[in-house]
């Protein structure tokens, strides 16, 4: 009994400043926003929690009451959508970082491809899928279309796309060569070893890639506010920089 309460006294003697921060993230910040949760750890702070999705499926999630305490979303649209509804904190937000959108094959049979308006992207399907976000809600799916329509060959492939949950999902599709191309971030293929980018697509046929961070109103770790700060500062950015992010 005496061990037990000297237990309990322990736990209640621990600082509210020891409560990690839940941070909702895009799938594409993975192995960087690990890399910035182990420094800020390293700074003599518990480690934040991560868990990384789609941005269309984290909002989702915010907007249906999910406790967390920072969201970090792949477009500005689904961040949108979290402020709409009054679930982040004023002054908080802010876009951080940029990405480009890059066509990959499965680093084996990987040769450069021409991404420019009317490219033969179905012929070089043969009949195989097209691996990117679904379309529909996707950021990476949405910026991909978007792009394929600009350089006028979205009607050719758009029954060979194989819409995936995420833009990892999509990459994992090409990774197995159950794909032979995909659509992903610049920083997803360089993250792996087994695809390669073969070409990029031009920043003017999508939308700019951006990232907006935000404080969520159901925070309630004292810790949060000075991680997203650590995150849009000098040493926060210099750390997304090593894994392909542009940083704002």
């Amino acid at each position: 009994m005496r061990r037990l309460l000297l237990l309990l006294v322990a736990l209640i003697a621990v600082p509210a400043s020891a409560a990690p921060p839940l941070v909702l993230a895009a799938a594409s910040l993975q192995e960087s926003l690990n890399a910035a949760a182990d420094a800020w750890a390293a700074r003599h702070h518990a480690r934040p929690i991560l868990s990384f999705a789609s941005s269309s499926v984290l909002a989702k999630q915010i907007d249906a009451g999910a406790p967390a305490d920072i969201f970090i979303s792949a477009d500005e649209a689904w961040m949108d959508d979290v402020a709409k509804h009054g679930l982040t904190k004023g002054g908080t937000r802010i876009s951080f970082l940029a990405n480009s959108l890059v066509l990959v094959a499965p680093a084996a049979s990987a040769k450069p491809v021409g991404v420019k308006p009317g490219f033969p992207l179905a012929r070089l399907l043969g009949g195989g899928k097209l691996a990117m976000g679904e379309v529909s809600s996707v950021p990476a799916g949405k910026y991909g279309k978007e792009a394929l329509t600009r350089l006028g060959v979205w009607d050719e492939v758009a029954s060979h796309v194989a819409g995936a949950d995420n833009v990892r999902s999509a990459l994992a599709l090409v990774e197995r060569g159950e794909a032979p191309y995909g659509i992903v971030y610049a920083t997803d293929a360089y993250a792996s070893k087994e695809v390669k980018i073969v070409g990029t697509f031009p920043s003017a046929s999508h939308a700019p890639i951006t990232y907006p961070i935000a404080l969520l109103t159901a925070s309630t770790s004292p810790d949060a506010e000075g991680f997203r700060r650590f995150l849009i500062s000098d040493a926060g950015k210099a750390i997304f920089r090593r894994y392909g992010f542009q940083p704002k």
